[in-house]
C-alpha cells in the first residue's frame, strides 16, 4: 500500500528557539537568561486575588466571550490615565485574550487573506512570520536600522505595495530594546495614509521604557489608532507569564472581527484569572515603579559584565539586553549560544533566530527579568569566558 502524500503548511518549522534553549538550560544545570520570563513572582496581592477568585461559588465557568465587564472596564481607564487618550470604549473596543499570543493570532486570522503582504520589520520575535503564512499572508521582510535598531522609514515606504494589508511593529522591541519615539508614528501615519493598510501594534512591554522615557503607544496617534490592533500583555507586566492573559484594543470595527475568531480560537479566559487582574489593575502603584524595577537590573546587568569580553549594546525598554561576543569566539550565533549553555552554564538566545534567513551577526540575546542573585551568579560565571 503506497504511503499517503500528506502535506503540510509549516514544514521548515521546528520547535521554538526560547523552548530549545530553555530545555538545553535544564539539561545542563545551566543558568537560564534565554526564554523571556521572570524567576520571581507574581505581586502577592495578585496571587491572594486568584486564590480567593477560584475559591469562589460561581466563578469557575466561562467568562464572557470578549472579557469580564468590570476587567474591561478597568482597562478602558488605566488607558487613558496611561496615555492621555479618550477612553476606549469597554463594550465595543477592548477583548481579553489568551496571552497577546492568541491576540496577535486573532488579528492576523481575522484579517490577512491569501497573498496579502504583511510588512515585517526584523529581527522580530519568531511567532510573526509563521503565523502569517498560516493564513496564506506573505511576510515582506524589512531591516531594523543599524546599529540602533530604530525603523528605517525610506525601506518601509519602499516595502508598501497595494497588497500591504497590514504592518507588525514591537515597541519597546524583543529582542533589541529599542523603543519608538513620536517621530516614528508620525512618520508610519504619513506612509499609510489614504491606503487600506492596517496596523499591528505589539506593545507588550509598556511599562518598561527607561531613562525617563515615556512609552508612545499608537493609540496616541489619531490617524494611527482607527485602523490600529494594539495588544498588551497582563503576563508581562504582573511578572505572571503562565497565565496568559493579555488583551487587544481596537476601533469597534477591527473589534468585531478580531473577536470572531477569538470565539472560535480559545472563547474565553480563565474567569477566576480575570477577576483577580480585575481586583488589583485598579491600583497604579504596580505598573508606575516597573520602569525603575528593570531599570535597575538592566544597569546592574550592565555593571556586573563592563569588565567582560563582552559588548553589551544600548537597550532602552524591554527586559532584553543584546550583547556582540566576538571578542571571545568567531563561532556562529548557534553554536555559541550553545557553548555558553552547556559549558559555561548560562542559556542565551541566539538573535539569528529572529530573522527569517537566520542572519548571523554575532549577537545573543540576554533576558534580565531575573533575581538580583541570578544575574550576579551568571555575571560571575560570563566574566570567567
Amino acid at each position: 500500500m503506497a504511503t499517503p502524500a500528506f502535506v503540510f503548511k509549516l514544514p521548515d518549522v521546528g520547535t521554538s528557539i526560547f523552548s530549545v534553549m530553555s530545555q538545553l538550560a535544564a539539561e545542563h544545570g545551566a543558568i537560564n537568561l534565554a526564554q523571556g520570563f521572570p524567576d520571581f513572582d507574581p505581586p502577592t496581592n495578585l496571587t491572594e486575588a486568584l486564590a480567593h477568585y477560584a475559591g469562589l461559588p460561581g466563578h469557575q465557568q466561562y467568562a464572557p466571550m470578549p472579557g469580564l465587564p468590570r476587567l474591561r472596564e478597568l482597562i478602558s481607564a488605566k488607558t487613558a490615565q496611561v496615555y492621555g487618550v479618550t477612553p476606549p470604549d469597554p463594550t465595543t473596543e477592548i477583548t481579553v485574550t489568551s496571552g497577546a499570543t492568541e491576540a496577535l493570532y486573532a488579528v492576523l486570522a481575522a484579517v490577512v487573506h491569501p497573498g496579502d503582504e504583511v510588512l515585517v520589520l526584523e529581527p522580530a520575535y519568531d511567532l510573526y512570520g509563521p503565523a502569517i503564512r498560516l493564513q496564506g499572508g506573505v511576510p515582506v521582510y524589512v531591516p531594523l536600522r543599524q546599529p540602533d535598531f530604530r525603523p528605517d522609514w525610506a525601506l518601509v515606504a519602499a516595502a508598501l505595495t497595494p497588497r500591504t494589508r497590514l504592518i507588525m511593529l514591537n515597541t519597546p522591541h524583543n529582542p533589541t530594546g529599542a523603543v519608538m519615539d513620536a517621530a516614528d508614528w508620525d512618520q508610519l501615519a504619513t506612509l499609510v495614509a489614504g491606503t487600506n493598510t492596517l496596523v499591528l501594534s505589539d506593545e507588550v512591554y509598556e511599562h518598561m521604557v527607561f531613562d525617563g522615557q515615556p512609552h508612545r503607544s499608537a493609540l496616541q496617534h489619531p490617524a494611527l489608532a482607527e485602523r490600529s490592533f494594539v495588544l498588551s500583555s497582563f503576563g508581562k507586566t504582573y511578572h505572571a507569564t503562565g497565565w496568559k492573559v493579555g488583551y487587544c484594543i481596537a476601533p469597534p470595527l477591527l473589534t468585531a472581527e478580531v473577536r470572531r475568531v477569538h470565539q472560535f480560537l480559545t472563547f474565553s479566559v480563565s474567569t477566576p484569572t480575570q477577576h483577580a487582574i480585575a481586583e488589583v489593575l485598579s491600583d497604579a502603584t504596580h505598573y508606575h515603579a516597573l520602569p525603575a524595577f528593570y531599570q535597575h537590573k538592566r544597569d546592574l546587568f550592565a555593571r556586573l559584565l563592563q569588565d567582560s569580553r563582552f559588548e553589551l549594546l544600548p537597550t532602552a525598554g524591554s527586559y532584553f539586553q543584546l550583547a556582540r561576543y566576538r571578542r571571545i569566539s568567531s563561532e556562529d550565533d548557534v553554536s555559541f549560544a550553545r557553548r555558553l549553555t552547556t559549558e559555561a552554564g548560562v542559556a542565551v538566545v541566539p538573535i539569528s533566530a529572529f530573522y527569517h534567513n537566520a542572519l548571523d551577526e554575532g549577537l545573543i540575546r540576554f533576558c534580565f527579568a531575573k533575581r538580583d542573585e541570578t544575574l550576579h551568579a551568571a555575571a560571575e560565571r560570563l566574566r570567567q569566558l
